[in-house]
């Protein structure tokens, strides 16, 4: 179990970091579409700040993971699971849309 809460930790550090810290600040570039997408995901993992945020991120949802059972539910169970579900819908509307789009 507690590989699973190591993982679990990692995906929702790296989803919060980039879809919260790192999304919104396009760096002035004039692409679009995937390519854009592409620019910013690139952009963002290549920063230090990307690293640093993402390290401090895992260590609070894994030390969450090891508290009491209310602090576990509250700050572990809940952001985690929400946040990884969230990213993984939105990581397949990208694949879904990528795919439709090479048929076109």
């Amino acid at each position: 179990m507690d590989y699973f809460k190591g993982v679990l930790s990692g995906l929702a550090a790296i989803f919060v970091q980039e879809f919260a810290f790192f999304w919104p600040t396009p760096n002035g570039s004039k692409a679009s579409g995937l390519a854009a997408l592409k620019g910013l995901l690139v952009e963002s993992v290549l920063s230090p700040r990307f690293w640093i945020v993402g390290v401090l991120l895992f260590a609070l949802f894994f030390a969450a993971s090891r508290g009491s059972t209310v602090l576990r539910v509250l700050f572990f169970w809940i952001p985690t699971l929400t946040v990884s579900a969230l990213g993984f819908s939105i990581v397949a509307m990208y694949a879904y849309l990528f795919a439709i789009s090479r048929h076109q």
